[in-house]
């Protein structure tokens, strides 16, 4: 793993806990003002589907949704995969907006392609559009720190948080939520007012053992005991209530299994078009010599899935306009899987798992939020909220001008007291 500028990880734990900040940080808290807000983390955990509460053991977060405020059916953008849906949780962009239309793609006009595990792509601010937060904040004086998060390694506007690290599944989860308390140990006009935190091992989980799997259970539980941590931690240092905190997701979690796959095969040849994105959405570019009416006439023979032309898709997915999205999207039903035969020939063991990226609409795909702290209201429900709107709130915590976007203050506003509420208008 490697540290945000210069400084390598190992001089960074080493540095007093009150020691002088990075430049970086120093140059953004010449800008802070007297009245700075109260600190903002934010929490990810991948996959954390809206139901895993009742379902699993995860005593933190279940006292964190009853003491504090806890939306029930977050729900994600389309498609609901992971790089897409924290983007836009940061940006307030649909992803034909802010352009992460998935987690493989293709740029036609940049002719290359784009995978999370491909450093280059990840670090390459042409592939990220729209203002994520921590630049929103960053440009306003105020100082953002991510221990992880989808975009926050590229220089987004020529801007990266003051203190960010290289993506690397492997870091202890302790060792994250250590750093965010370092981070707050330091004096309030050096320490950052946006802190992010990201764990994946449950969406992991989910996608070898499925949803209702004793695999998910323990790691759901390991992660309560980060949040746990970290909880701990601001007691310790009597900052309980002089912080704000937002634990949420990505997206849920649907089982699926080998009698539910569609095999792409059976109804065109894939040497037919290129598919840059592949499951439960299909995303694929015909070749020049085949018409893509062709493709999609074939496809709609499929059962339980659903063909698009570019520019057809439902409304209500948002779907439309950017260059990124192929000329040919297909939607597996839910707990269905597409798969090319040669997929299935190359696995012949796999009998199913967990997966996501269907329709926001399923209940299965929907994830939860819980929030507590001195902006939040206590021991307060709400039903629904779309995570569209996530970057309207972080910007009215953090007192800054959000940059244009896709969401509305005004529906994440029952979340707040009725005095954040005020101060927010």
């Amino acid at each position: 793993m490697s540290a945000s500028r210069t400084l390598p990880l190992l001089y960074l734990l080493l540095l007093p806990v009150a020691g002088a900040a990075p430049p970086s940080m120093a140059q953004s808290a010449n800008a802070q003002t007297a009245d700075s807000p109260d600190p903002l983390i934010v929490v990810s955990i991948d996959g954390l589907r809206w139901d895993y509460l009742d379902l699993h053991e995860a005593p933190t977060l279940s006292r964190l949704a009853e003491d504090g405020t806890h939306v029930e059916h977050l729900t994600p953008v389309f498609p609901t995969k992971t790089f897409p849906n924290h983007y836009s949780t940061v940006t307030g962009l649909h992803p034909s907006a802010h352009g992460i239309i998935a987690n493989t793609m293709y740029d036609p006009a940049m002719d290359a392609s784009f995978s999370l595990s491909d450093r280059e792509a990840v670090e390459n601010p042409d592939w990220w559009g729209g203002e994520p937060i921590w630049v929103t904040a960053e440009q306003q004086g105020r100082t953002a720190a991510t221990y992880f998060w989808p975009g926050s390694e590229a220089p987004v506007q020529g801007t990266r948080p003051a203190e960010w690290f290289t993506y690397d599944e492997s870091v202890p989860g302790t060792t994250r939520v250590d750093r965010a308390l370092q981070w707050l140990d330091r004096p309030a006009d050096t320490r950052p007012d946006l802190i992010t935190l990201y764990f994946s091992r449950v969406d992991t989980k989910g996608h070898y053992h499925g949803p209702r799997s004793d695999s998910v259970a323990a790691a759901l539980h390991e992660v309560d005991g980060f949040v746990r941590r970290l909880l701990d931690g601001l007691d310790a240092r009597g900052m309980e209530d002089d912080v704000n905190l937002i634990v949420t997701s990505d997206h849920g979690m649907s089982p699926i299994s080998r009698d539910r796959t569609i095999v792409l095969d059976d109804y065109i040849d894939p040497d037919d078009v290129r598919i840059t994105a592949r499951n439960p959405v299909a995303m694929m570019e015909p070749t020049p010599d085949v018409p893509v009416d062709s493709v999609v006439t074939a496809l709609d023979r499929a059962p339980h899935l659903s063909t698009y032309r570019k520019g057809t898709l439902p409304d209500t997915l948002h779907f439309d306009g950017h260059r990124r999205i192929p000329s040919v999207v297909a939607i597996a039903d839910d707990r269905w899987s597409i798969r090319t035969q040669a997929w299935m020939d190359e696995n012949p063991d796999w009998t199913g798992g967990g997966t996501h990226g269907y329709d926001p609409r399923h209940e299965s795909m929907h994830t939860l939020l819980v929030a507590h702290g001195p902006a939040f209201r206590s021991s307060t429900t709400i039903d629904q909220l779309s995570l569209i709107h996530l970057y309207e709130l972080m910007s009215a915590l953090l007192d800054v001008e959000p940059a244009p976007n896709d969401g509305r203050l005004e529906a994440a506003r029952p979340l707040l007291t009725p005095a954040a509420a005020q101060t927010a208008e």
